[in-house]
């Protein structure tokens, strides 16, 4: 086996996400700010940062403003403040424009822009990069690394050039080892190898499940006399049928909106397609006529914590810290998490720089951080709104949204002490239906200029791995697919997907199998959480592989 190549830092810190950038800035302000030189290096599995990044996005600036007060003058690419705020109920052939002032306040968007969040990433990386911080993209962390006493001593990249069938190819390169004596994991939503810490030291435990949704998301230039800098719609209703999801038109500067819909990965139906939903929201009355004429550029798809508070799992472990959606921060009424996920990085840096400026070596937990946590904005942002989500599940999505809305106000008012008790979870996959209790949906076939199929939305994600690697979609148990998913479930791999990885073919011969078209993945993670046996894990493919989102 050829040997490794180790790199020593201070902090390791996986992902250059919204988490991961605010830590590694908030590490080398506190090294200048007090003379304590501490070594940061973050590590991304895209070609360059923001390459994986997607969101809606409307940004809460809290964080940012605390992490950077000067960005205006900086240059941050907060462009465009929401000037409008609407929420609209849909029917099949219209709409309810709610007042602003029936709904909660905390779903207000006052203050907050609409943009690129991974317009945003590669902004906050130029600041990292001024500071000192080494940002390696192209690099996908693929290992965790022990201590002989357990604690994490940082993380592996996977090694470059190995074929499918495990041979090395001619530019072989082993993968670099980097040691840490904190790592953060800033992964996002369902890191693989956040998975894992949360398995080897009990993280979930005494902890709600986390549940998760889909986002699914198109770039659109349009008709510059439809186009309403500022305005940012949300929508319930229609085309979902009692499940949880909705949604979102931004309208973002240059004539460009971000048009996208989010479904709850609770749902029942086997043959429910969250893409296809997606697309039939486009045609509703209300919708169309604002993309006729305009031009789609981009496509892209991401789960999305949904758990809230009560499924935050343990954020420490000896050596390192879960950051950001690797650990869940989404406010689901407000359909924000990159504030909170920023502050949790800062807050995760300063408990860090703290213990290595007093020596640490890192075997250590940083208890400081959580206990930060809890006394943050963060906690007040979240555990208001912990049972929002759940209602919806317990209670069904129209009265839910009843119960919702008066548990919001409730907390507004200041009488939040009137609703002590805090609603549960249970794990998405466990909640498919067989396919003998469920109706098949007639999706409409797209019309290539307001819908669309997946493999054409595929290559505007600018989608790419290297055929010849091993594939990063891995089966527990190869049979599977077959003598369970079809057959109980009809295949709902093939539906909940949006990038048309997942297909069975040999059913014309009597010989179904499962085919994995790895190269079309978009990194969504759907599979790995809606599998109904949990036979799928996602692992990283090879370094730089995978979607390349502009301006997303």
């Amino acid at each position: 086996m050829t040997e490794r190549e180790a790199m020593p830092y201070d902090v390791v810190i996986v992902g250059g996400g919204p988490a991961g950038l605010a830590a590694a800035i908030r590490l080398k302000q506190l090294s200048q700010e007090q003379g304590h030189d501490v070594s940061v290096c973050v590590l991304e599995k895209g070609s360059e940062i923001g390459a994986h990044i997607l969101s809606g996005a409307v940004v809460d600036p809290i964080a940012l403003n605390e992490l950077i007060p000067d960005w205006k003058e900086r240059g941050a690419p907060l462009n465009t403040p929401v000037t409008d705020n609407r929420h609209w109920v849909l029917t099949k052939n219209g709409k309810i424009d709610i007042p602003h002032f029936l709904l909660p306040p905390l779903m207000s968007n006052e203050g907050c822009y609409t943009l690129s969040l991974g317009n945003l990433c590669r902004w906050l990386a130029s600041q990292a990069e001024e500071l000192g911080v080494e940002i390696f993209p192209g690099f996908a962390g693929a290992e965790i690394l022990y201590n002989e006493d357990g604690s994490v001593k940082g993380v592996a990249t996977g090694d470059m050039g190995v074929a499918r069938d495990g041979s090395h190819k001619d530019m072989y390169q082993p993968g670099l080892e980097l040691h840490a004596k904190y790592t953060f994991f800033a992964e996002g939503v369902r890191g693989h190898l956040s998975k894992q810490l949360m398995d080897r030291f009990a993280l979930r435990e005494g902890v709600e499940p986390q549940t998760y949704a889909i986002g699914i998301k198109e770039l659109w230039d349009v008709d510059p006399e439809k186009h309403k800098p500022g305005t940012v719609i949300h929508t319930q209703g229609w085309p979902l049928d009692d499940v949880a999801g909705g949604g979102f038109i931004y309208h973002q500067e240059n004539n460009q909106v971000a048009i996208g819909f989010v479904v709850a990965l609770d749902y029942k139906n086997p043959y429910l397609s969250p893409f296809d939903e997606m697309q039939r929201f486009k045609t509703h009355p209300a919708i169309r006529p604002l993309l006729e004429g305009g031009r789609r550029v981009a496509y892209g798809a991401r789960a999305i914590n949904e758990g809230g508070w009560q499924s935050i799992p343990k954020l420490v472990f000896p050596g390192g810290a879960l950051i950001g959606c690797s650990a869940g921060f989404v406010n689901v009424p407000r359909i924000k998490g990159s504030h909170n996920a920023m502050k949790s990085g800062m807050l995760a840096a300063e408990a860090a720089f703290e213990r290595l400026k007093a020596g640490s070596e890192g075997h250590d937990e940083l208890t400081a951080y959580p206990e930060a946590l809890n006394n943050s904005w963060v906690r007040e942002d979240l555990y208001k709104v912990r049972n929002a989500r759940p209602a919806l599940a317990k209670f069904g999505v129209t009265l839910g949204t009843i119960y919702t809305g008066i548990d919001l106000w409730l907390h507004d008012l200041g009488l939040g002490k009137l609703i002590p008790w805090t609603f549960g979870h249970h794990p998405d996959h466990t909640q498919l239906r067989r396919k003998e209790h469920c109706y098949p949906i007639a999706y409409p076939k797209p019309d290539g200029k307001i819908t669309f199929d997946k493999l054409s939305s595929v290559f505007l994600s600018n989608t790419n791995h290297e055929e010849d690697q091993p594939v990063h979609l891995t089966l527990k148990d190869k049979d599977v697919p077959v003598k369970i998913n079809l057959e109980l479930y009809d295949a709902p791999e093939q539906r909940y997907c949006p990038a048309g990885v997942y297909e069975i073919v040999g059913l014309d011969t009597g010989e179904p199998r499962l085919q994995i078209n790895a190269q079309n993945c978009v990194h969504c993670k759907t599979c790995d959480i809606k599998d109904p046996t949990q036979n799928i894990n996602w692992v990283a493919p090879e370094g730089g592989g995978g979607p390349n989102y502009p301006n997303m």
